[in-house]
């Protein structure tokens, strides 16, 4: 990043947060910050260390913007405390969270911007950017929904989420259970190994292939919210329907790539296997999968959040009295906003988790692809 840019930015950033203590926090009082001794120590010193970024600029002034940032967010979270601010903050107020959110994309450029000296950092560094990122927004999702004073039933704060998710347990173990290891991972196996199993056959038989790719479009462009109610029909209430859906979700995507990556090696390849006398099995064990190895991992990761998102739309159709989509069905009628987004806080990480660990086995397994060399 420009030096003469990031100097400025932090310049911006100090002063920022200095207008807290001339221009109003509140509507309908004057003065807080200076009766708050400790928001008032923790804006001074983020004034300060956005200072001290801006003098030593460059890669040093990330440790010092990064310790600004946090100083000044503590103290903006501390003052939604008062009740004469949230709900009616004022323009210093709104200075403050400017001041802290320009700091943190002033780190997060510079991050961003740092050539890494070895693997280590390069890892470090692609970890701590989308984290800052993401911590950044929660922070302005938090200060804006209470700042403004957001009805809670229409869009709660993320602190207000995080306390019905921790409260609610055993509800959302329920949930998990139900959805994803019954519904999401079952219709997961089933469709990914059938898609699997039948495009090695359609490669084996050119016609096959011909025939299953235009039907694959077709059902692939159904709609999802006119296929689970007929599943619900043909196998209950219970989870077999969700894993129904799954399956058919995931099962054209994973077709459709494995056919591309069987047809992925060269002739050079092919026509070596044969001078050798390689029979078709040999050929599939020895040439073609390991070819198609990206092509499937590309579709394992694919089908990760579609088997998610098929699972929790076909709960909406019928399901016991527990799932996520159940969940998040029933407590948006009951106006339990925060419920809702615990469950949809739920649903996010199992769909992270469950996509992380199939690209863990994607650079466990495909180590050797040309993408995973440094």
């Amino acid at each position: 990043m420009n030096p003469r840019r990031l100097r400025l930015g932090f310049i911006l950033s100090a002063a920022g947060m200095l207008s807290a203590l001339v221009l109003p926090l509140s509507s309908e009082t004057v003065g807080i910050l200076t009766a708050r001794p400790v928001p008032l120590a923790m804006t001074l010193v983020a004034a300060l260390l956005f200072a001290v970024a801006a003098w030593v600029g460059g890669s040093r002034a990330i440790a010092p913007g990064l310790a600004g940032v946090l100083c000044g967010a503590a103290a903006t979270l501390a003052l939604l405390r008062d009740p004469g601010i949230g709900g009616s903050a004022a323009a210093g107020y709104w200075a403050m969270v400017l001041a802290v959110w320009l700091g943190a994309a002033l780190c997060v450029v510079q991050l961003a911007s740092e050539p890494p000296r070895d693997d280590a950092s390069r890892r470090t560094l692609n970890m701590a950017i989308p984290l800052l990122f993401g911590a950044v927004v929660f922070y302005l999702w938090e200060v804006l929904v209470r700042g403004f004073g957001v009805p809670s039933v229409l869009m709660p704060s993320p602190s207000a989420a995080a306390v019905r998710f921790a409260s609610s347990l055993p509800t959302l173990g329920q949930d998990f259970v139900q959805t994803f290891v019954r519904g999401v991972l079952i219709g997961y196996v089933i469709g990914c190994g059938a898609g699997l199993l039948v495009a090695i056959v359609a490669q084996r038989f050119a016609f096959l292939g011909r025939g299953l790719l235009p039907l694959g479009n077709f059902f692939s462009a159904l709609p999802l919210v006119g296929v689970a109610p007929i599943m619900v029909m043909w196998f209950g209430f219970d989870w077999p329907s969700k894993a129904a859906v799954v399956a058919l979700v995931t099962f054209f995507p994973m077709l459709v790539n494995t056919l591309a990556g069987l047809s992925a090696s060269g002739h050079m390849e092919r026509d070596l296997m044969r001078s050798y006398g390689a029979d078709h099995r040999q050929m599939l064990t020895k040439l073609y999968l390991p070819a198609a190895l990206p092509f499937i991992f590309n579709a394992l990761k694919i089908n990760a959040t579609l088997a998610l998102i098929g699972a929790i739309v076909a709960e909406f159709f019928g399901t016991p009295t527990q799932g996520i989509g159940f969940r998040i069905s029933t407590e948006a009628g009951r106006m339990a906003i925060d419920m809702v987004w615990a469950e949809i806080a739920l649903a996010a990480i199992a769909g992270m988790a469950f996509y992380g660990l199939v690209a863990l086995a994607e650079r466990a397994t495909t180590f050797w692809h040309p993408s995973y060399r440094t």
